[in-house]
């Protein structure tokens, strides 16, 4: 069963409260850290609620389902591709959404690019890494983070924003703390090697949030706290 917005509203404005709580305690400002409200499993109405509520945009794992909700919500707001993107969808993705997350191989950047030539647009992309050594889970491996980075600037049709990572899961807290870190440092060497900012880290979800923020997340990826359980997966 779908929220209600003013459901909605009081499961938002809780999760504000713990990322403003998790920026006071690393010492940050509540103003550097996005919420993007995870979408996944949801019906439409549920972009609509977050967009309602002032929120930039909404994250969808999938592009099937993420094209056919954008058709039927009519609110403004963005919508970001958050999950796997196998090459052959990238054309798709490039023509329905405004941003990539996902990115994690050449081939893919490849195929991004070409579909946004195509399209006459610039899309603002990251870079996805396995930052945690996780075999379960997509994401280029750290060590492959500086080539890939080359790939991604050289491609005129991309706009590189920063990177994304998804921490292993584990009953230890300090196991998703130490992909958050390694993600931050990553990020920190290839932005002095560069010269580029990226500024973007997507990190952090509605159980390690606060790890997250700590380590340096501009950008928290929520779905349950805001939604509840997913009604199809």
């Amino acid at each position: 069963m779908s929220l209600t917005y003013e459901e909605f509203k009081l499961r938002a404005d809780t999760v504000r409260a713990q990322i403003a709580t998790a920026c006071t305690c690393a010492g940050r400002d509540p103003r550097e850290v996005g919420l993007l409200a995870v979408t996944k499993g949801h019906p439409a109405t549920a972009a609509a609620h977050a967009a309602r509520y002032g929120l930039r945009a909404v994250g969808e794992n999938r592009v099937q389902e993420g094209v056919e909700k954008r058709t039927q919500c009519t609110a403004v707001i963005a919508w970001e591709l958050i999950g796997h993107l196998q090459s052959n969808k990238a054309k798709l993705a490039a023509a329905h959404f405004d941003r990539v997350q996902s990115v994690d191989s050449g081939k893919l950047l490849h195929h991004l690019d070409r579909a946004a030539a195509e399209l006459g647009k610039q899309l603002p992309v990251l870079l996805q890494l396995n930052a945690g050594h996780d075999p379960a889970k997509f994401g280029a491996e750290p060590e492959d983070a500086p080539r890939l980075l080359e790939l991604a600037l050289a491609c005129k049709n991309l706009r590189v924003d920063g990177l994304m990572t998804i921490a292993p899961l584990s009953d230890d807290p300090a196991v998703a703390a130490r992909a958050f870190a390694n993600l931050r440092a990553i990020r920190d060497r290839l932005a002095a090697q560069c010269g580029t900012p990226l500024s973007e880290l997507s990190m952090g979800m509605s159980d390690d949030l606060a790890a997250a923020i700590a380590a340096g997340s501009t950008l928290v990826r929520v779905g349950t706290a805001l939604f509840g359980t997913r009604e199809q997966v």
